[in-house]
């Protein structure tokens, strides 16, 4: 089990962010994991019909299939290393396991053209 997995299920077996569980994400992933926790706790990890999307401060970022649109996943982080993920990335593992996503019945392609 690697270092993601353990925490994943602690988080899993605490069912919240708890102080044990955010020194886990943080000690394994560092800044990333602390704006991973933040999005969450902000409420900035929306899934729509066909994308989940995680609401930066500049621009949204589409996290499909464990990838992600943003620069630090397609720049800096091995992909070859289940442990290196974006904090976009984080913050939907962790809202999907803490039921902290936001729903919207709606295609984001629909919203984005509107904005």
């Amino acid at each position: 089990m690697n270092a993601v997995e353990q925490w994943q299920a602690a988080l899993a077996d605490a069912g919240e962010l708890d102080p044990d569980v955010v020194d886990r994400i943080i000690s394994v992933h560092g800044s990333r994991g602390v704006r991973a926790i933040e999005a969450v706790s902000e409420g900035r990890v929306k899934q729509y019909n066909d994308f989940t999307i995680v609401v930066g401060h500049d621009d949204e970022y589409i996290v499909e299939d464990g990838g992600c649109t943003c620069k630090d996943a397609e720049y800096n982080l091995d992909p070859t290393d289940p442990t290196e993920l974006c904090w976009h990335v984080l913050a939907v593992k962790i809202a999907r396991e803490i039921d902290a996503v936001d729903d919207h019945d709606m295609f984001y392609s629909e919203v984005r053209d509107l904005l």
